[in-house]
C-alpha cells in the first residue's frame, strides 16, 4: 500500500504494506460483528472487545492506529476508558454513542477523543471520519522525516520527534492537539481562520464545526497552563481564528 503525505510543504513517500490496526470496543457483539467485517472489508485489521478492562490489557500488546469507543458499557464505561487510555497513549480514539447530546461530545472531547459518531450512523459517515483521522495520523508518521526545529521565545517544536518545550518543560500533546499546535507554530505571527485549522487538522469536512476546534484549544492552554507558561502565546480572534503571538519579534520590539 502506497500513502503519499504532504504536510508543511515536504512531500514524503511511505511504503508500507502494513494493515491498519483498528480497535472497537462495544457491549453490544453485533455491532462488533458488523463493523469488524466491514472495516476488514476494506483492508483493515480490526480487533473487537466487548469491554473497557480487557481493551485496555491489549492496547499497548496491539498498538493499534485507531480506536472505535462506545460510551455507554457495563463496568468500565467509555469516558472512564478514555481518561485512563491519555494516561499512557494518544492513539487517535472515535467515539461511537447513542448519547448525541452537546455536553457528552464535549466531554468526550476534553478528555481527549477525535472525533465524535452518533449513534445510529451510516458506514459511510464511520469509514469517511476513519479515514480523516488516519489521514492525520499519517501526517505525523511524515514529521519524522523531517529535522526542523522551530523556536519562537521560550517555545521550542522539533518536527522529526513530534515534541514541544516550554523553557525546559516539554508539553504532552494528544495527535490532534500536536497536528493543531505546530500548525499555529509554522505560522507564527499570523492569523489562521477556523476554516482554515479545521480543514487542516481533522479535514475538510470538518469545516464547520468550530466546537471542535475550541475543546482543543482550551485543552492546549490548560496544558501550557500547568507548565507554568505565561506569555500569552496563543491569540484569540473572535469569529475569525487564532494565531501564536511571534515572541521573537516582541523581544527585538523591546
Amino acid at each position: 500500500m502506497y500513502l503519499l503525505f504532504q504536510y508543511l510543504n515536504t512531500t514524503v513517500m511511505v511504503i508500507s504494506m502494513k494493515k491498519s490496526k483498528i480497535i472497537i470496543i462495544d457491549d453490544e457483539p453485533k455491532i462488533l460483528r458488523f463493523i469488524s467485517a466491514n472495516l476488514k472489508s476494506l483492508g483493515y485489521e480490526p480487533h473487537s472487545f466487548l469491554n473497557g478492562s480487557e481493551a485496555l490489557e491489549n492496547i499497548d500488546l496491539l498498538d493499534p492506529e485507531l480506536i472505535l469507543l462506545d460510551l455507554m458499557m457495563p463496568g468500565m464505561d467509555g469516558f472512564t476508558l478514555l481518561k485512563r487510555l491519555r494516561t499512557f497513549s494518544d492513539v487517535p480514539v472515535i467515539i461511537l454513542t447513542a448519547r448525541g447530546n452537546s455536553t457528552d461530545k464535549v466531554q468526550g472531547l476534553n478528555l481527549g477523543a477525535d472525533d465524535y459518531l452518533t449513534k445510529p450512523f451510516s458506514l459511510d459517515e464511520l469509514f469517511a471520519r476513519v479515514q480523516a483521522v488516519l489521514r492525520r495520523s499519517a501526517k505525523r508518521i511524515a514529521n519524522n522525516y523531517l529535522t526542523s526545529e522551530i523556536k519562537n521565545g521560550e517555545v521550542t517544536l522539533n518536527l522529526a520527534q513530534r515534541r514541544v518545550w516550554l523553557g525546559n518543560k516539554e508539553l504532552k500533546l494528544t495527535e490532534t492537539e500536536y497536528g493543531l499546535f505546530s500548525l499555529l507554530m509554522v505560522n507564527v505571527g499570523k492569523v489562521l481562520t477556523h476554516e482554515q485549522l479545521l480543514s487542516d487538522v481533522w479535514g475538510s469536512e470538518y469545516r464547520d464545526d468550530v466546537e471542535y476546534l475550541r475543546v482543543a484549544i482550551a485543552r492546549i492552554r490548560q496544558k501550557i497552563k500547568h507548565a507554568d507558561y505565561e506569555g500569552g502565546l496563543i491569540v484569540t480572534y473572535p469569529g475569525v481564528g487564532y494565531m501564536i503571538s511571534n515572541k521573537e519579534a516582541e523581544k527585538h520590539q523591546l
